[in-house]
């Protein structure tokens, strides 16, 4: 495993770079823990000395990962307010996550 071979992947929306043996905290997917998953929208792949960019995405380039645990983020407090109007508005979130072990680059 050398340090030097990571990728950038997308998922979610959002762009992760990733290497191998790294966990990464990604928006929910739907897989159950233990399942493995397959990143196919790789934008940049570098391994040793070797740089490839997709565009926008490299054709046969995979990243594979196993599902570590699925859980929910901490809540987040979304407060609306209007001065002078007495409009007052106060609603929480918390958002849906994956942690996935990338297994191969």
């Amino acid at each position: 495993m050398s340090s030097h071979t990571f990728a950038i992947i997308k998922t979610g929306g959002k762009q992760y770079k990733v290497e191998q043996g790294h966990n990464i905290k990604i928006e929910k997917l739907e897989a159950k823990q233990g399942d493995e998953v397959v990143f196919d929208n790789v934008l940049l792949l570098h391994k040793e000395n070797d740089l490839k960019i997709g565009s926008p995405f490299l054709i046969d380039a995979k990243v594979t990962g196993k599902v570590l645990d699925q859980f929910k983020g901490e809540k987040q407090i979304i407060f609306k307010y209007k001065p002078k109007k007495r409009y007052k508005k106060k609603n929480g979130h918390r958002q849906n996550y994956t942690l996935v072990k990338i297994i191969h680059v």
